[in-house]
C-alpha cells in the first residue's frame, strides 16, 4: 500500500512537469493604445431656424400675370426654401410693386418701415430694370434707335450701384438674388432681334454688380421668354403666366445652388 502511494506521488509529479513544458508562457500584455475619434464639426445648419425673405423690385417679383395667384416666382421660390437644410420656417415680405423703375426702388428704400424690413432679411429677391427699358421704348415708340437705350443704361448702372450701397448699408449679411431681363418685344415685332443686343448689355451690367458683391447671385432668364412655344406668357404678352413663373422659380433654384448657397450663407443654409 505504501508502495502504491509513492508510485502515485511520483507519477503526479511527472505529469506536472510535462504540463508545464507544453504550456506556452503568456506574453506580457502591452498597454492598450487609445483610439481618438476624428474631429467632428457640427454644421451651422444643423439647428434649423426661421429665415426672413424680402422681395424688392417690379411686377415680376410682385407676381403680376400669375393666374394661379401663387405670387409669381417669389411665392414659388420661398415655398421651396422650406426644404433647405437649416430652415425651420420662412417669413416673407414682398415689397415689390408693379411699374417700379430702379430710381423708384431706391426711393422706396428710404422709407423707415422698408428699411427695418431689409435690415432683418436673410435673403433678398429682386427683379428690376424692365420698366427702365420700357420707359425708353414708350418715349421712342415710333423711332426706336439704340442710342437712347445705352444712354439710359448709364443711369441704370448708377442706380444699381446706389441700390447695392443702400442695401449693404442696411444689411451686410443678406443673400441678394438678382434676376436678369428678358426681351419683352420678342412677341410683338420681328424687329425685336436688334433689341436682343441691348438686353444682353443690360444683363451684363446687372450680373457685374452681383459679381462685385460676394454674397449675391445672378439669375439669367432671357432664354425662358424668347418665344411663347412653351406658353410662358400672360395674355398681355408681357408678363409671365403661371407656367412662366414656374420656369423662373426653377431657374432661381438652379442658380442659387450653382452659386453655392452654403458659401453665400456662411454655412448656415444648404440645399
Amino acid at each position: 500500500m505504501r508502495r502504491l502511494v509513492i508510485v502515485a506521488l511520483v507519477f503526479s509529479m511527472f505529469l506536472s512537469g510535462c504540463q508545464s513544458a507544453f504550456i506556452k508562457p503568456t506574453e506580457i500584455s502591452t498597454e492598450r493604445t487609445s483610439t481618438a475619434f476624428k474631429e467632428w464639426v457640427v454644421p451651422n445648419f444643423f439647428i434649423s431656424k426661421q429665415i426672413r425673405v424680402v422681395g424688392l423690385g417690379d411686377s415680376l417679383t410682385q407676381g403680376v400675370g400669375d393666374e394661379l395667384k401663387k405670387e409669381g416666382y417669389f411665392g414659388r421660390v420661398t415655398n421651396e426654401m422650406f426644404e433647405w437644410k437649416g430652415v425651420k420656417n420662412v417669413k416673407t415680405d414682398n415689397l415689390a410693386k408693379r411699374g417700379s423703375r430702379s430710381e423708384q426702388l431706391n426711393k422706396k428704400l428710404e422709407d423707415p418701415d422698408v428699411k427695418r424690413t431689409v435690415e432683418k432679411a436673410d435673403v433678398i429677391l429682386i427683379t428690376i430694370g424692365g420698366n427702365d427699358l420700357m420707359k425708353v421704348v414708350k418715349k421712342n415708340l415710333f423711332n426706336l434707335k439704340k442710342d437712347p437705350f445705352y444712354e439710359e443704361l448709364k443711369h441704370f448702372e448708377t442706380n444699381l450701384d446706389e441700390l447695392y450701397g443702400i442695401i449693404r448699408g442696411l444689411n451686410s449679411d443678406a443673400i441678394i438674388v438678382l434676376a436678369g431681363l428678358y426681351n419683352p418685344l420678342s412677341l410683338v415685332t420681328d424687329e425685336a432681334n436688334d433689341f436682343e443686343g441691348i438686353i444682353e448689355e443690360w444683363n451684363k451690367a446687372i450680373e457685374a454688380r452681383t459679381v462685385l458683391d460676394n454674397k449675391s447671385c445672378f439669375v439669367p432668364v432671357t432664354d425662358l421668354f424668347d418665344s411663347n412655344t412653351a406658353m410662358v406668357y400672360h395674355t398681355d404678352f408681357f408678363h409671365p403666366n403661371a407656367n412662366g413663373y414656374n420656369s423662373m422659380s426653377k431657374r432661381f433654384m438652379e442658380k442659387i445652388k450653382s452659386c453655392d448657397l452654403r458659401k453665400l450663407s456662411d454655412g448656415e443654409l444648404d440645399m
